[in-house]
């Protein structure tokens, strides 16, 4: 759990710095980089947490 704590973490401060850079730079790349790392990062999620709910309804007895 701790890992996906620090992927989190990471991923926010990716996001964060791309911003930050875009707003210095104003290159439209950096915006797209946030967008990117944004999607992937929910997507990421999304998987994370379906796998740990099909988890819960292995553990379920019939």
């Amino acid at each position: 759990m701790w890992l996906l704590r620090l992927l989190a973490a990471i991923l926010v401060i990716g996001i964060g710095a791309s911003l930050l850079i875009y707003t210095f730079n104003g290159n439209r790349y950096y915006l797209g980089l946030a967008g990117r790392l944004l999607k992937y990062g929910i997507i990421f999620a999304l998987l994370i947490f379906a796998l740990m709910f099909v988890e819960r309804l292995a553990i379920i007895p019939l």
